[in-house]
């Protein structure tokens, strides 16, 4: 959306809208007419939208989901377990027929999906995550235990998330590393990859 001082970002979902841009004049302009067209409930500055978490001071935006990993861990009963310090165990190599047919297939991809949605503010679980769901399928038990070592790992840091400097240049750093014919399904080569925003990792 364009208004006279640049431009306006709307996320909306269902009746719940977040509305961002340079200037907080334009913003109170759309609120008004929103609010004159369905009459609205402004909640003021953003603290909590979708499960994020979002805090603000005059050097740093942080973005976290700590509640929803706190949720992931009760669900999986996982809350008195002891925790790991690395998101996969080191040297872990998962294939499509990893172990015995899980009986209940669709509590790993619940799972997975919610850890999926967890990964847009956790760049830490992405790379694992991704591999667990190419196997959504036809999950076995070794990617049900993979899965449980991911919510092990969060449990240990929950409220990791994002940091976003106000002092940012606003440059663009990828790095990627190429891991040859790693797959041992397909025997194709997999790449991991990590994006910066200034000095902020953002995915």
């Amino acid at each position: 959306m364009f208004v006279d001082s640049g431009q306006l970002f709307l996320s909306l979902y269902v009746d719940d809208i977040l509305i961002t841009g340079p200037s907080l004049c334009a913003i109170q302009e759309v609120k008004d007419y929103l609010h004159d067209l369905f009459t609205i409930k402004d909640l003021g500055d953003a603290r909590y939208f979708l499960g994020l978490e979002i805090a603000c001071n005059p050097s740093v935006t942080y973005v976290a989901q700590t509640k929803y990993v706190i949720d992931i861990v009760k669900d999986t009963k996982l809350l008195h377990s002891k925790s790991v310090s690395t998101p996969f165990p080191q040297g872990l190599k998962l294939s499509a027929d990893s172990g015995a047919k899980l009986e209940h297939p669709n509590a790993y991809r619940r799972l997975v999906g919610r850890l999926l949605y967890l990964s847009f503010t956790r760049p830490d679980i992405s790379h694992c995550v991704q591999e667990l769901s190419q196997f959504l399928n036809h999950p076995c038990k070794d990617h049900w235990v993979a899965a449980l070592h991911v919510v092990k790992y969060l449990k240990g840091c929950p409220s990791k998330g994002i940091f976003l400097p106000f002092d940012n240049d606003f440059v663009l750093t990828a790095y990627c590393d190429e891991d040859w014919a790693s797959c041992t399904d397909s025997r194709r080569s997999r790449t991991r990859f990590c994006i910066f925003l200034g000095s902020a990792l953002v995915s």
